[in-house]
């Protein structure tokens, strides 16, 4: 596996975690240390392994995503990380302390403060309307009922749904559902959340403007986010930082700039090799030294994407800056389609 250097400050802290399934799962581990493949375990074991010896850590405010076909074992290490689903081994830290090394009412603690989950099924209560929904961990908090109902309205207003509090959820669209989902996870204000394919059911428009509101919401307010995804675009739309997952393991972790350039193996280069380049690589990754006279300029972190229209109306090259406003850098026409034409050989 290649792991880039993510940043500091942890707010999870993945090490060593395995989950085997099956009643021989020391066997299984040593079996599988020892160079055996998942479907050798299973043979010799009646064992599965979901998660093959995984550690990463996501920085506060990170958007992390772990992508990965079915069957790769994203959404049995997302259920680890709050043991929805009990680990076999390993650590799972969370502002540096051991989730699975606490007590049921530590871990209780936990999930009603400092973490929740979104999942693909939205599991809203039918016969609860959209406000009370909202708020049922506050409900189980036994926070007092104005209290958590201010709150609700709160978290509805930020997902575009004031005006739906008091209607029930089959009078919604999916992805009217889906906002109450969200809603519900931020209403106890966590610094985490867990996101396990959360769009997948949704109709490709109404996906995207999910992703654009968790876009927003993430701008805002800077949550620690691990996003599960099967599909690589939603991943390279949402994440700082991406792991590409296979057979229980990752096979690589990095930006999606550092994946789209340097895949580190066959596995990750078939996902990459269709990816538009200029929809991922940011303009800092193709400027060269500033020039004299520019007329327009465009921020180091944006997309290539983004200039692209400006390039091809005009044989100016364009000003980068960095986000103090200081000029960094220029990019021209022939410099852009002759990086993402050479980006395209490479993968190649």
């Amino acid at each position: 596996m290649s792991d880039a250097t993510g940043p500091t400050a942890a707010a999870v802290e993945v090490r060593n975690v395995w989950k085997v399934f099956g009643a021989r799962p020391e066997t299984a581990v040593e079996m599988s240390r020892g160079g055996a493949s998942r479907s050798e375990v299973l043979a010799d074991t009646g064992c599965t392994i979901g998660v093959r010896d995984v550690s990463f850590s996501v920085a506060r405010g990170e958007t992390f995503v772990v992508m990965g076909l079915s069957g790769s074992g994203k959404s049995t290490l997302v259920r680890c990380l709050s043991r929805l689903v009990e680990p076999t081994s390993g650590e799972v830290l969370v502002d540096g302390e051991d989730l699975l090394g606490m007590s049921p009412s530590q871990l209780r603690q936990v999930r009603r403060t400092k973490m929740s989950m979104v999942f693909q099924h939205f599991g809203l209560f039918p016969h609860k309307r959209v406000i009370d929904n909202v708020a049922y961990g506050l409900e189980v908090q036994r926070r007092p009922k104005h209290e958590r109902r201010e709150r609700a309205m709160e978290v509805l207003a930020k997902v575009g749904l004031t005006d739906w509090s008091m209607h029930y959820p089959q009078q919604l669209s999916g992805g009217m559902q889906q906002r109450v989902g969200l809603a519900r996870a931020l209403a106890l204000d966590p610094g985490i959340l867990l996101f396990d394919e959360p769009f997948s059911a949704l109709d490709p428009l109404i996906r995207r403007e999910m992703q654009d509101e968790l876009i927003r919401l993430q701008r805002q307010e800077q949550r620690t986010i691990i996003f599960i995804t099967h599909d690589f675009a939603e991943a390279v739309r949402l994440g700082d930082r991406i792991a590409i997952m296979k057979d229980g393991e990752f096979d690589q972790i990095g930006t999606p700039e550092e994946l789209v350039l340097n895949p580190a193996t066959d596995y990750v280069r078939e996902f990459v090799t269709d990816v538009p380049r200029e929809r991922v690589l940011r303009v800092s990754s193709v400027m060269a030294a500033p020039v004299e006279g520019v007329t327009q300029t465009v921020k180091a972190s944006a997309r290539v994407g983004s200039v692209v229209a400006s390039l091809i109306n005009s044989e100016q090259p364009i000003g980068v800056v960095d986000e103090a406003g200081r000029m960094v850098g220029s990019v021209d026409r022939s410099r852009v389609v002759s990086f993402l034409g050479e980006a395209q050989r490479d993968v190649r």
